[in-house]
């Protein structure tokens, strides 16, 4: 088994702690904007004042959208602590996605915002910091997975992590399945297929269209053995919200993709 001792509080600044999971996020904002604006110095067709204003639409409706759905999937709390359901905590990478790309998409029909043009920018980069992200959930001993024998299953000895409880509850010479590990793994391996699929796919954002499948496909299949609360049928939450992308998605992708040849250049 794999021992995971460090504390999920970088620093604090005061009596405020600040947390590794919070400066892994604010690294992956921080590399979205990089990779966008690397995207642009290469040429890109997308203009500052366009991004912004989608920044602006799309960062507030994804920590709504993120804490909607992690209140619905903790109810029974919330109904009994209803004080507590506005917050900034339980704020999940799906959830937030999904929230950041509803809201961009419904700008882009009262503007000249190119939606499609712009996410199939924007998602290999957007892979990149979900990853960086999954680093913060694996310091901060959450988003853990459960109950494994096998030689990398993880055990977390900080009392403060929020995996420690999970740990104390281990069967002897069990461990929890690094599903954080896992996930890093995955989507390192679709950042590198789709980069190389960029420019080999029609119409626009049919690249982010592929991802969005896959990783929800991926979630499906994760989360049955991922710890979480049953939400419909006994599937967590995320593979309901999974399953219902899929079978929005896959017709549309069927329908509008097609392959391209790349020109190569002289």
């Amino acid at each position: 088994m794999v021992t995971i001792g460090m504390s999920g509080i970088a620093f604090t600044i005061g009596e405020v702690g600040i947390r590794w999971y919070g400066i892994m996020v604010a690294l992956a904002v921080l590399l979205v904007v990089l990779w966008v604006f690397w995207e642009i110095k290469r040429g890109a067709s997308v203009s500052y004042d366009n991004l912004l204003t989608a920044a602006l639409v799309g960062i507030p409706a994804a920590i709504i959208v993120s804490r909607m759905l992690h209140v619905v999937d903790m109810w029974s709390y919330y109904s009994t602590h209803p004080g507590q359901i506005i917050g900034f905590s339980g704020l999940t990478i799906y959830g937030a996605m999904l929230g950041a790309v509803l809201a961009i998409w419904i700008y882009s029909k009262f503007s000249r915002f190119r939606f499609g043009y712009v996410m199939n920018l924007v998602v290999p980069g957007v892979i990149l910091a979900q990853a960086i992200g999954r680093v913060g959930c694996l310091i901060n001993g959450c988003c853990y997975g459960t109950e494994t024998s096998l030689p990398w299953g993880i055990v977390y000895t900080d009392p403060d992590s929020y995996g420690y409880m999970a740990s104390l509850n281990l069967s002897e010479g069990m461990g929890l399945h690094p599903t954080q590990l896992y996930e890093i793994a995955f989507l390192l391996v679709v950042f590198g297929v789709l980069f190389w699929l960029r420019r080999r796919f029609q119409p626009e954002g049919s690249l982010f269209l592929i991802y969005l499948s896959v990783y929800s496909l991926w979630r499906v299949g994760i989360d049955f053995i991922r710890d979480g609360t049953p939400f419909l049928f006994g599937l967590h939450q995320a593979q309901v919200i999974g399953i219902i992308v899929l079978l929005i998605i896959i017709p549309i992708m069927v329908m509008r993709t097609r392959w391209v040849k790349v020109e190569s250049k002289a």
